[in-house]
């Protein structure tokens, strides 16, 4: 058997996958053309392995590691679209883009706003009463206790 054949049927899998990775929205359709892409791939290491008549069929253990590897990658992936799915509803590529996490413009505490006198490292926020010169410390807001009780119980223990 020639070469060709099977290197120019890896080749169009490869590059039907490919398209599907470029072109999907759905992230299940994705993982299947990474699959085609994969499977490419063993076709040309067993393709090789043939033609080359190797003793150890080298390209035949990698064909098997591949597909382990693969069975791992769409295990973890499915996984992955699924927890996803779960939370926001949808496995649409461009759904989830829109809807990622972005920063609150109203949070008084975010790091990036420009506004705030106190920067990111600032114990006390722009709602603490206590600035940084306050002789009681930082207000711990757990503490049900404020600075003038915890005055009035070191009089009472002295």
């Amino acid at each position: 058997m020639h070469l060709v054949y099977p290197a120019v049927l890896a080749a169009l899998l490869f590059c039907t996958g490919l398209y599907g990775v470029l072109a999907r929205r759905n992230v299940i359709l994705i993982l299947m053309s990474v699959e085609l892409m994969l499977n490419a791939v063993n076709l040309n290491l067993v393709a090789f392995d043939v033609w080359l008549r190797d003793k150890l069929h080298s390209g035949q253990a990698l064909t098997l590691f591949t597909i382990a590897i693969a069975a791992a990658e769409i295990g973890i992936g499915l996984a992955i679209v699924l927890a996803v799915h779960r939370n926001r509803g949808t496995t649409d590529i461009d759904k989830l883009r829109d809807t990622a996490e972005s920063p609150d413009p109203d949070d008084p505490h975010d790091p990036e706003d420009p506004d705030d006198p106190h920067g990111p490292d600032d114990p006390h926020g722009p709602d603490d009463p206590h600035g940084p010169d306050d002789p009681h410390g930082p207000h711990d807001p757990d503490d049900p206790d404020g600075p003038e009780d915890r005055e009035e119980k070191a009089e009472a223990a002295a």
